[in-house]
């Protein structure tokens, strides 16, 4: 007669199980009752887990959200770029209006607010955000604008971090401080309006 040797379970498969179950709850609990009432315990509750397991990974419920906004861009093929069709006032308007798609969808309104209040009071916060999302994300739009430059697009002597800052800056802070709607209309203009200072003059 034989037996059959009972399968060990995998630790590091349930333990990622058990961290997407967490930012799952994080970010649906924020949505529901609002950072100011978010906590580890409801957390730890909506996922089933220990809330001592969340204290294992993340030091506050702020890291917790901050890593639910990271796992929303996992799963993409390739390495991230901004669209290169050559047509670069084209592809910033594409790239601009999907990005008022997403700060406009009420899914993601609350907790982008939440997050973004929470960086602004903790430095540490601070410090990951920087390392971990924008910085890469600021170096993947300033290759987009790197490329327009060696195409005669852009000025060859242009600051492209101020660059970044100039085109995406005015869209961030609209959204942030609520002082007009965002539109597509809106982001065409601001395109067309910070390229009108970017471009090579003569």
């Amino acid at each position: 007669m034989t037996t059959r040797r009972q399968s060990t379970p995998n630790a590091a498969r349930r333990s990622d199980t058990s961290r997407r179950a967490i930012l799952a709850a994080a970010f649906e609990l924020v949505g529901e009752v609002g950072y100011a009432k978010l906590s580890i315990e409801g957390i730890a509750a909506r996922a089933g887990v220990g809330k001592q397991t969340i204290y294992r990974w993340w030091p506050s419920k702020g890291a917790v959200l901050f890593d639910a906004f990271l796992v929303l861009g996992e799963g993409a093929d390739g390495e991230a770029a901004l669209p290169d069709t050559g047509d670069l006032e084209a592809d910033l308007k594409l790239v601009m209006r999907a990005t008022v798609d997403e700060l406009n969808d009420p899914r993601f309104d609350e907790p982008m607010r939440a997050l973004s209040t929470e960086i602004s009071h903790d430095p540490g916060l601070a410090a990951v955000y920087r390392e971990r999302l924008d910085g890469p994300m600021r170096e993947i739009k300033k290759r987009r604008l790197e490329a327009a430059q060696r195409a005669g697009q852009l000025a060859e002597d242009l600051d492209l971090d101020m660059a970044v800052d100039v085109l995406w800056g005015p869209l961030l802070n609209r959204w942030l401080q609520r002082t007009g709607p965002l539109t597509p209309e809106y982001t065409d203009k601001l395109i067309e309006t910070a390229l009108n200072g970017l471009r090579h003059r003569g």
